[in-house]
């Protein structure tokens, strides 16, 4: 090999570089077909359903507020000052949805909720509540879900549990919140962890890449479901899907530290 050669060989090992990059990049971009299928199946209004260790915050309002005062039980709070403790603002008693999806109402006593969507449960309530009142009194039963929240671990800018106010969060809205994934994270492999009413849990396998994922099932993300986003096996390597100006410094530099290597070794 004469010194002739030093410069060729360099380009071709950037170029094949470079390459390996552009290929890599095609697994970053999410919903990469999203102009090939049809998001007919995902009209839909998701509604929550009501799980086993689930608090509810239940209320009930009437014209009469007397006669609503035995189906909306509150507990006192406690406040601290100068080491003294004193009464605050009373909050809404909250029941805990037990294993087999019954909750303990006041007056009423075992009510059945598991399963039931937010609606579902305060029409049941609704029905259970109407006996104890007067024709006048049309109560307005409000069913709030107290504990709704979602883990997201793994390969994101900031993991941990979110709560979810409004009982309604996709996917790609607890990535979001969570930061978004890192380049090192796999987008065609993203892990979700559900447990059923039974107590039985299952893991779903999610691809971001595939804009059939809107169509899924698991688009909207239930109480209590982990997602977990696992690193790629090249996470190393893979750093190279940063921005283009890191890449082309990074090829600078190798370019010149193999052109300075041969050329030592050649000239003697």
């Amino acid at each position: 090999m004469t010194k002739k050669h030093v410069l060729p060989i360099a380009v071709l090992t950037i170029v094949l570089f470079l390459s390996g990059c552009s290929g890599s990049t095609k697994q970053v971009a999410y919903f990469q077909n999203s102009d090939t299928i049809s998001l007919a199946k995902s009209k839909v209004l998701y509604d929550a359903h009501i799980m086993p260790k689930d608090l509810l915050t239940i209320t009930v309002s009437t014209t009469d507020q007397e006669a609503a005062v035995p189906f909306n039980l509150t507990v006192p709070t406690t406040t601290s000052a100068a080491n003294r403790s004193s009464y605050g603002q009373a909050l809404m008693q909250d029941y805990l949805v037990d294993n087999d999806g019954e909750i303990v109402y006041p007056v009423i006593g075992k009510i059945h909720v598991g399963g039931l969507t937010k609606k579902e449960a305060e029409m049941l309530i609704d029905e259970k509540i109407k006996p104890y009142m007067s024709k006048d009194n049309r109560p307005i039963v409000t069913v709030r879900m107290s504990n709704y929240k979602i883990s997201v671990l793994g390969e994101v800018d900031k993991p941990g549990t979110m709560s979810v106010g409004n009982e309604k969060i996709s996917i790609l809205e607890a990535l979001a919140q969570a930061g978004d994934l890192t380049i090192y994270g796999k987008r065609e492999n993203v892990k979700l962890i559900r447990e059923d009413a039974q107590g039985e849990k299952h893991i779903y396998k999610l691809n971001l890449n595939d804009a059939n994922l809107i169509n899924s099932p698991y688009y909207y993300l239930q109480q209590n479901d982990v997602v977990y986003v696992e690193p790629n096996k090249a996470k190393a390597q893979n750093s190279q899907i940063g921005s283009m100006t890191s890449i082309w410094f990074s090829a600078t530099s190798i370019l010149l530290s193999l052109s300075s290597l041969l050329y030592n070794i050649f000239k003697n």
